[in-house]
């Protein structure tokens, strides 16, 4: 008896959602635009945003060159910008904007459109392209928008992107650092800054840069040593001179008691280069394991 209740049950169940679906898709493929458009809204109203965007995307043929319009247009792109739909809302933003520039909707779809621009790019080590492009409709709109309405989240979006473009020129150029090959390490690395001095991890490459001339030098034969050493001392130089207390500078300070030895610049004895190489070693080793602890 339970079985047979809770089997009708199931029924009716599927006979009434059976019954919603025919309507939806009756009403989705009917010539009653009103009726549409009402409903479209009523799904909007209610969070049902992939429905109510396939709703508007039906009635964009049919109010095509009526007063409603540049509404459901909007409305279309903007129930795919909630679906999180990002690249169809895009599209619809921008189809919207050449097709009703001076709309009541036009300013806030110009906002929407550069922010799915934003949602649609990729982490640092992938393709950039998307960033570059939504870098350049973020400035526009920056430029165009006198009131500011957006300007905090604009320049928030900015600084992610341009921190991706930043980041991926330095990993770029630290794989050779990585793969040993030192010479082209550095060489990459400066041109890193040489294309954009006010990189965000411009500390990091100046890091490396002195690293990857140490280690050159050091695996270089004994007279080529010598000038190798001074380009270190040179790069060594050019970071302290910036980044006077990094965390980076008790490690380069040992490298450079260490390249002053190999130029016969040493004053010290090899008792006070222990000494420090012990030093770095403690404060390195603390660092990890508070590096761990967090």
């Amino acid at each position: 008896m339970i079985h047979s209740k809770t089997g009708l049950f199931a029924l009716a169940l599927i006979a009434m959602l059976s019954s919603c679906k025919s309507q939806y898709d009756t009403l989705l493929n009917s010539n009653d635009v009103d009726a549409k458009y009402s409903a479209a809204f009523e799904y909007f109203n209610q969070g049902k945003y992939q429905k109510s965007a396939r709703l508007f995307e039906s009635l964009s043929s049919q109010t095509n060159g009526t007063a409603k319009d540049d509404t459901v247009q909007y409305y279309w792109g903007l129930s795919n910008y909630r679906f999180k739909d990002y690249y169809t809302a895009e599209t619809n933003f921008e189809t919207f904007l050449d097709n009703y520039p001076r709309s009541a909707f036009a300013r806030e779809a110009t906002f929407l459109r550069i922010d799915c621009l934003y949602r649609s790019t990729y982490r640092y080590e992938l393709d950039q392209m998307p960033t570059n492009k939504a870098i350049a409709a973020i400035l526009e709109y920056m430029v165009e928008d006198t009131e500011g309405t957006h300007t905090e989240v604009c320049q928030h979006m900015l600084d992610d992107l341009n921190d991706r473009l930043d980041r991926k020129a330095y990993e770029n150029a630290k794989l050779y650092y990585k793969m040993e090959d030192y010479l082209a390490s550095r060489i990459a690395l400066r041109n890193v800054l040489k294309e954009d001095a006010d990189n965000a991890y411009r500390e990091d490459v100046l890091y490396y840069i002195a690293m990857s001339s140490f280690k050159y030098a050091n695996l270089s034969v004994a007279e080529k040593q010598k000038d190798r050493f001074m380009t270190f001392v040179d790069d060594y130089y050019n970071f302290i001179s910036e980044y006077e207390e990094s965390k980076y500078r008790r490690e380069l300070d040992v490298l450079y008691t260490r390249a002053q030895r190999a130029l016969g610049k040493f004053t010290g004895s090899d008792e006070d280069l222990k000494v420090k190489e012990k030093d770095f070693e403690k404060e390195r080793k603390q660092l990890e394991k508070a590096a761990k602890e967090k």
